[in-house]
């Protein structure tokens, strides 16, 4: 084989080896496009997964900066060519895309495309995704660009690891989704188990202590220290069983995925553009990533639920030894001082605990009307 700078068996085992590596279904997308394009040396690369109402539940593009793609405007839906590689399951190499009745034209902002070479990825006989590229770099002698029979074949050979990449993903995350939902009726019944039944007698307790006040206020006395005693009790086994629950995405796939996904999620979930950068960051000890993770969760339920952002960043990058996370986000902003002083902390004592507890320093920059940057700090082992 002879496409592209990077040809031979080798170049094919490193893409497919790329797919196979990843775990999160959107990284294996970017990873399926990306593989495609250097191997068959094109402009451009795409990938969609379909949905049930004629648009795209997931479109991953490589070649196109964020810059053109957010001027692009809103996914494409299931027509032309796209939807005679969905639902006629057949491949498609074009000499050039335009001239094909079944084009029906791009946004002004779309890049040009010309040639075209674009299959079905199945999965045995269900069509999962439509993979696709345009504009083929090498030039032919006479001029001009092409696909061809070999860039097909390969193609077809990338589209049937792609499959099993794909589903592979979706396993794990389907597993992983189980996994949370074990998790939480396990801690629903060890918090019913535990800290209930101290909160019953607690309630019992002050009851006969509100009856004794008037008639017997040394017994009485004796029942609210009992009260105090269960209170701490109830407090102990909740903080117990709020430890225990440590990610399990965090165990299994260390802080930068665990990160990401969520993120990827929030960024679905709201109108807000919800960024991750990481930027040299290096595993930290187990406490101190948790202590990461949950800062980072609260920074983002606040700038999500009370700021207004239209764009919040996480960004996640070595210092020292360490690592510095950062939550920014363009919002209304607020005045520390004030909500400190109004007894509203908006999470700003739960997240200075957990970084201090974790060794690591949090600090908290805002200002209305100028958004606000959450920073913590985390010492590193």
């Amino acid at each position: 084989m002879s496409q592209g700078p990077r040809s031979g068996l080798a170049a094919v085992s490193d893409a497919l080896l790329a797919m196979s590596r990843h775990l999160e279904v959107r990284d294996v997308l970017k990873t399926i496009v990306a593989s495609a394009r250097e191997l068959l040396d094109a402009q451009y690369a795409a990938l969609g997964v379909p949905d049930d109402h004629g648009g795209f539940a997931q479109f991953v593009v490589d070649g196109v900066s964020d810059e053109q793609w957010r001027a692009i405007g809103p996914l494409p839906r299931q027509h032309g060519i796209l939807a005679a590689m969905l639902h006629d399951a057949k491949t498609q190499r074009l000499a050039d895309v335009r001239k094909d009745p079944r084009f029906e034209g791009w946004p002004s902002a779309h890049p040009e495309l010309a040639d075209f070479l674009g299959l079905p990825v199945r999965d045995g006989d269900e069509v999962i995704a439509a993979l696709f590229l345009a504009n083929k770099r090498c030039p032919r002698p006479q001029g001009g660009c092409g696909f061809t029979e070999e860039d097909e074949e390969l193609l077809a050979i990338l589209a049937q690891h792609a499959a099993i990449a794909l589903t592979n993903a979706r396993l794990y995350e389907r597993s992983r989704e189980l996994t949370i939902a074990e998790e939480r009726s396990r801690l629903a019944h060890e918090l019913h188990d535990a800290v209930s039944q101290k909160l019953f007698s607690l309630r019992l307790t002050a009851q006969a202590a509100a009856a004794l006040v008037d008639r017997d206020p040394a017994r009485a006395k004796g029942e609210l220290q009992q009260v105090a005693a269960l209170a701490a009790e109830a407090a102990d086994e909740l903080r117990a069983a709020v430890v225990e629950l440590r990610p399990a995405a965090l165990e299994e796939d260390g802080l930068v995925a665990t990160l990401r996904t969520q993120i990827q999620v929030l960024d679905r979930a709201h109108a807000a553009r919800v960024t991750f950068t990481v930027r040299g960051f290096r595993a930290l000890p187990a406490a101190q990533e948790e202590a990461v993770l949950r800062v980072a969760q609260e920074a983002l339920h606040n700038a999500l639920r009370h700021s207004g952002a239209a764009r919040v960043d996480v960004t996640l990058e070595r210092r020292g030894r360490g690592a510095v996370l950062r939550v920014t986000d363009d919002g209304k902003g607020f005045d520390p001082r004030a909500v400190r002083s109004a007894g509203r902390h908006l999470g700003l004592v739960s997240m200075r605990d957990r970084a201090s507890g974790a060794g690591g320093r949090l600090t908290v920059d805002s200002a209305p009307g100028k958004g606000t940057t959450i920073e913590m700090e985390a010492p590193g082992g």
